[in-house]
């Protein structure tokens, strides 16, 4: 049987490349379960530092396999599992890129948007589709677009259900880097590179603090990220950038954690 997402290891960097070319890359159970499986490796190698999601064949992901949800226990079941997996993909603590070429519809859409940063191609089209069909987001497409595009846009694609080029949305917060059909590949490569040094540690606190800092008021975000820096000057990583900074070279980050400070209390 045909790994659904293929893996493959470039650099610091883990390509998850989702393998139903047949389907446009539906999505179903045993992608979902494969794909989680690729998180797993990126999860426990500390010398993996970012993840890239991309897709085999001609679209990135068209959105769920429909043929799949003969029943309405069907729907539930499956979107309990897709929101697993994509929630887990939003909050993973290394940089995830999505890197886009073709079609990226419902819940490929809903895919991408899980994503940190995004490399789209020329190719890519982006559509939320689910009004063509009768049918709602349910992978986080109503929450996390409008939060990126803002909600007038989100509702043209949610309620036309209409395929835009990816290059009308290159100025958004949809669309990090655009470029050349022939270039994806590469400028994800160097995107990564770019954050594959940094301090693991402190890439993953900065994706937690943006997030929370978006659900919070800004005082209660504002001591999180004091609070979070004084945890932070106890790591490796830390004294290391102090360290290469003085030393006027190129810091060399391990990622071990803080140590939590001894008490001189009983």
């Amino acid at each position: 049987m045909t790994d659904e997402v293929l893996t493959e290891r470039r650099g610091a960097t883990l390509w998850l490349r989702l393998n139903r070319p047949h389907a446009l890359n539906s999505l179903t159970d045993g992608l979902l379960d494969a794909l989680s499986r690729g998180l797993d490796i990126a999860a426990s190698d500390k010398d993996i530092r970012v993840v890239v999601v991309a897709g085999e064949g001609r679209a990135f992901c068209a959105g769920a396999d429909l043929l799949a949800f003969p029943e309405p226990d069907a729907v539930r079941d499956f979107l309990h599992r897709v929101g697993m997996v994509f929630d887990r993909i939003e909050s993973f603590p290394k940089p995830v890129i999505a890197a886009v070429h073709g079609i990226a519809a419902g819940g490929g859409l809903e895919l991408l948007l899980c994503a940190d940063l995004v490399v789209a191609s020329r190719s890519a089209r982006f559509a939320d589709a689910h009004a063509n069909y009768g049918l709602l987001p349910g992978a986080g497409g109503s929450v996390r677009l409008p939060r990126r595009i803002g909600p007038a846009r989100a509702k043209h694609l949610m309620f036309t259900g209409a395929a835009l080029p990816a290059e009308e949305f290159a100025n958004t917060d949809l669309v990090t880097i655009f470029t050349e059909n022939e270039r994806l590949v590469e400028e994800t490569d160097a995107l990564a590179e770019s954050m594959a040094g940094k301090s693991p540690l402190g890439l993953a606190a900065m994706k937690q603090l943006v997030a929370e800092g978006l659900e919070i008021d800004a005082a209660e975000a504002l001591r999180r990220e004091r609070d979070r820096l004084i945890a932070h000057a106890r790591s490796s990583d830390f004294a290391e950038g102090i360290r290469a900074f003085s030393e006027k070279r190129t810091p060399v980050f391990t990622g071990h954690t803080p140590q939590t400070p001894r008490s001189d209390h009983p």
